[in-house]
């Protein structure tokens, strides 16, 4: 059905009729838009039943009788009812969208508000088409009137402004409704780009370019699209390398911003060193332009030196490369042994003694991109090709619009001239429909618009049939054609009427007659129009021409081309199969390198354990050595410990090496298997004798016993040393022990790396094998090559071979090149031998001047050696006096001798400002010395007079004042203290003084 439903009628062999297809049992399983029944048929036992939709899906059901329906399954199917149709349904309002009451009742009321606004819409809308009536009816009545009388159209516009609202009011609207769809339509362009690039994109048409005057034609190529795999591994490949090319401006960048700071810190360095310069005083001025020129001279020496061992250098390497007399170059060697075994032999593939170097192996990865750079090389040139085609069309689109153009200039110059001076115009030429086939999937307006009815009038066909619209088929919304304005209708009839009045103006003129001058320049017109109408139609021919002549040049190219493309084609079929060889063969080469790579690691591994262990015995061999000598330096302190003459000697010696036998026998037995005692032997004092002459000894005394006269420190000292020693033997039995052990697994793991390394060279050789075996399997292979009649050389008697299996296929430029070397080869030979020729002329020219400059040399050195004797008196060596011509030894004491003085000088005149400075001190001292002794003085002359008066009253006075003998007592009291205060006075200064 149209639905995609399914109907089955209860249909029994006695009644057959119309009633009968009343009932039926409906079963919807296809698609209901696009799943329409195209066709349904039964199985050929009459089992099945089996429907296909145009929604692309098969359903099958299983057609069951009576007898054979499963007891448990039977059912009993009502029969079924009839007068449906007339039955009333009634209402369900269980829905919960149903309308309340008081929704219903709003909606009324809504109802009605709104037929009332289309009330009132529709009576505007009346008075409005009343209005626009009458317009057109004075509109028309203004255009019977006579031309003067009748009124502008700008005459009718009561107020332009009014318009001009209008206008911005629709923009508004207009704005406003391309803002609120803007999203949709953003949508819906991004929906139609989708389905543009998934259906349009993908499609490649085939174009094909027809000559103009010929039956040339010429068609592109079609194309295939290149596998993604191999983009996807180009694209990789890009970003490799644009990942390297930023890496690299990345280290360009820092290496830039690291020399930045460096610049600014050498011009710091530079002002901090000027600052220093112009603070220096003049002597150290001197003395670093001392230090300066002795720098000079070191370098000048270090130069000197320099070239002097250069110069001895590039003697010793002209001595050392200088060939013997019988000497061959080696590389030359191997090359002429090379050209002797190989020259004139060409090894085919399949000879049993070809091998193959390691870059010429192939395997599936190298042929698939093999096979895809073979497949990108036809995709770029036939793209190329195809470019250049689509280009000629675009030339022939161009070519046309140019001759349209000339044809129109032709048509109005010939308007101008007499129908017996035309010439006839070519003929336009015109696009075939398969030269623009991309015309096809483009639409337009119209297009959609005739799509849109032809869908309708199908749909208006099948309603009858169906009895339900077909609308669904076609859902979008198609673009109008814009309606024709009224104002350019108008303006065409305007300029109608006015070619019309031109017209009538024009025959109502009277003709007047041309005269001589009017003649002379219709004349001149003429002639120009004829020499325009010529030369435009030449050059109409000449595009045709000039386009068909390119047409055939692509064409022929393209023929070239295609030969090329059917033998890339016939390379990439011989690529596959030499690709599926190589998938067959690829698990069992996989396999091989697998357990290469596993042998390898192996050997690694080996390697690795090998050093670790070569190292270790390395160690305990160090150890050995140093445990033999701390033993070796044990023996010697108890020898220096005995001392000479001990009569204690052999006892002592007996206790030094008691309860040591058993472990140098067990020590011995293992280094004698080692084969490492002889040297702990040769180190060792010999002692033996001593041990056979104690021997009888050792029965009478014991370590407890301790003999007479012995010394008791020498004895515990003699007991401290044989612990050592023995804890130093047992140490070295030890690191033997581990050194024989790590020597025994060495050999093991040594005679394993060499099975490995057998194993190894198996296993490549049967790689080797195995390649070789590939690559016959690979030149089993028939490869097709395309040959003519006259490229067949290998004649037989004038005719051509029934056999070409001893054949070869060799390319013209191979063979001409190797025409051309034997030419090559003989002119080599010649040249060759004049070569050699002179070089042997050469050869003796040079042993002749090698001659004579060893004679000029041996002269020369006994003229030198003449000069030295007779100006110096013995023979000189110059370089040395050259190299030691200034002694920078003593050039540097020099200078340290300066700065020292320097320094010293400094010292002494800072002490000889000191000296000043105390000088001063000590004056200024002297003066407040010498004005404290006149103060003293001064005193003295004081205590004289009052020592005087004193007296005098004393003797004088003195049966006077006994009445006063304690007030006196006081004075003198007083006195002696002053007395007693200036003398201390008087000391202190003086120790001052001194």
């Amino acid at each position: 059905m149209q639905d995609g439903s399914l109907r089955a009628y209860p249909l029994s062999d006695k009644d057959i009729s119309v009633d009968a297809l009343k009932d039926y049992w409906y079963l919807n399983v296809h698609d209901n838009d696009y799943g329409q029944i195209q066709g349904i048929c039964c199985s050929h036992d009459d089992g099945y039943l089996i429907t296909c939709g145009g929604d692309g899906n098969i359903f099958t059901f299983d057609i069951w009788s009576e007898e054979e329906l499963p007891k448990e399954l039977k059912v009993v199917i009502p029969p079924p009812r009839s007068g449906l149709e007339k039955e009333k349904a009634t209402e369900d309002i269980r829905d919960p969208d149903a309308y309340t009451i008081e929704e219903y009742k709003q909606k009324e009321e809504y109802e009605r508000k709104m037929k009332e606004a289309e009330e009132k819409k529709n009576k505007k809308r009346e008075e409005l088409s009343a209005l626009r009536q009458d317009f057109v009816f004075l509109f028309q009545k203004n255009q019977e009137l006579p031309k003067h009388m009748q009124l502008h159209r700008e005459e009718f516009e009561m107020d332009r402004r009014i318009f001009e609202e209008l206008d911005r009011q629709r923009l508004q609207r207009i704005q406003l409704v391309q803002k609120e769809l803007a999203w949709e339509h953003e949508k819906q362009l991004i929906g139609l780009q989708k389905l543009q690039t998934q259906f349009r994109d993908s499609l490649e048409f085939t174009l094909t370019v027809h000559a103009i005057q010929s039956n040339h034609q010429i068609s592109t190529y079609s194309l295939q699209t290149i596998s993604e795999k191999y983009a996807r591994d180009k694209k990789h490949g890009d970003s490799k390398w644009a990942v390297l090319k930023e890496k690299w401006t990345a280290l360009k960048e820092e290496e830039q911003e690291e020399e930045i700071p460096r610049e600014t810190s050498h011009v710091h360095r530079g002002n901090d060193n000027h600052l220093n310069l112009s603070v220096r005083k003049p002597t150290t001025r001197y003395i670093e332009s001392k230090r300066e020129k002795i720098r000079r001279l070191v370098e000048k020496y270090d130069a000197l030196k320099a070239k002097i061992m250069k110069r001895r250098a590039e003697w010793h390497e002209l001595y050392k490369s200088k060939p013997r007399d019988n000497y061959e170059n080696s590389r030359d060697a191997e090359e002429i042994k090379e050209a002797q075994e190989n020259i004139g032999c060409y090894r085919l593939k399949t000879a049993t003694n070809y091998t193959l170097t390691e870059d010429e192996r192939m395997n599936t990865e190298k042929k698939m991109m093999q096979l895809a750079t073979l497949e990108d090389l036809i995709h770029t040139t036939k793209v190329n090709m195809n470019t250049e085609i689509v280009s000629l069309r675009d030339l022939k689109v161009s070519i046309i619009d140019e001759i349209k153009s000339l044809v129109k200039e032709v048509k109005s110059i010939q308007a101008n001239l007499d129908v017996s001076e035309h010439l006839p115009i070519p003929l336009i030429p015109q696009l075939h429909p398969d030269e623009v086939p991309e015309k096809v999937i483009e639409y337009n307006s119209d297009v959609l618009l005739k799509f849109k009815e032809e869908q309708e009038a199908k749909a208006k066909l099948k309603e009858p049939l169906e009895g339900c619209p077909s609308s669904r088929a076609f859902r979008h919304v198609f673009l109008q054609t814009p309606p024709v304005e009224e104002g350019d209708s108008m303006a065409q009839a305007g300029d109608a009427s006015a070619v019309l009045s031109e017209e009538q103006k024009g025959f109502e003129m009277e003709k007047a007659e041309p005269t001589e001058m009017e003649l002379e320049i219709l004349k001149r017109e003429k002639i120009k129009n004829l020499y325009l109408q010529e030369t435009l139609i030449k050059k109409i021919n000449t595009l045709v021409i000039n386009f068909d002549a390119e047409l055939r040049l692509l064409r022929h190219n393209k023929l070239k081309m295609d030969m090329q493309m059917k033998s890339a084609d016939l390379r990439c079929i011989t690529c596959c199969e030499e690709l599926l060889i190589l998938k067959k063969l690829e698990i069992h080469e996989d396999l091989l390198e697998e357990q290469i790579c596993a042998l390898i690691n192996v050997q690694e591994d080996i390697q690795s354990k090998l050093k670790n262990y070569l190292a270790q015995m390395e160690d305990r061999k160090c150890e050995i050595v140093m445990l033999q000598e701390r033993e070796k330096a044990l023996y010697a302190s108890f020898e220096a410990s005995l001392g000479e003459n001990n009569e204690f000697a052999d006892f002592l010696t007996d206790i030094f090496k008691k309860e040591v036998e058993c472990v140098e026998k067990e020590i011995g037995r293992e280094a004698g298997e080692e084969n490492e005692n002889k040297e702990g032997d040769d180190e060792k004092p010999d002692l033996k004798t001593d041990e056979e002459n104690c021997g009888s000894q050792d029965a009478v005394f014991g370590d407890s016993v301790f003999p007479e006269g012995c010394s008791e420190d020498l004895f515990l000292n003699t007991i401290q040393l044989r612990q050592q020693r023995i804890s130093i033997e047992k140490a070295l039995a030890e690191e033997k022990k581990v050194a024989a052990d790590l020597k025994k697994e060495y050999n093991a793991l040594a005679v394993e790396a060499k099975q490995l390394e057998t194993s190894l060279d198996t296993t490549n050789r049967e790689l080797e094998a195995f390649q070789w075996e590939k690559l016959h399997r690979l030149n089993e292979l028939y490869v097709v090559v395309p040959l003519r009649l006259h490229q067949v050389q290998c004649l037989v008697d004038g005719e051509m071979p029934h056999d070409f299996s001893q054949t070869l296929v060799f390319t013209n430029q191979s063979l001409q090149y190797l025409q051309k070397r034997i030419v090559d080869l003989r002119n080599e030979k010649i040249m060759q031998r004049e070569i050699h020729k002179k070089a042997r002329e050469q050869h003796k020219q040079l042993l002749q001047d090698k001659k004579e400059m060893e004679t000029e040399i041996q002269r020369l050195e006994e003229r030198c050696n003449d000069l030295m004797m007779e100006k110096f008196g013995r023979l000189v060596d110059f370089e040395a006096v050259q190299a030691h011509s200034v002694n920078i030894p003593m050039e540097q004491m020099k200078v340290r001798i300066m700065e020292k003085e320097y320094e010293h000088f400094v010292e002494l005149k800072e002490w000889e400002e000191r000296i000043v400075v105390l000088q001063q001190q000590l004056t200024k001292l002297t003066r407040e010395n010498t004005s404290k002794l006149h103060q003293m003085n001064r005193f003295c002359h004081e205590k004289h007079q009052l020592e005087t008066e004193l007296e005098s009253l004393t003797t004088g006075q003195g049966g006077e004042f006994q009445g006063t003998q304690t007030s006196d007592v006081k004075e003198t009291a007083r006195l002696e203290s002053r007395l007693m205060h200036m003398t201390c006075d008087v000391a202190f200064l003086r120790e001052e003084i001194n």
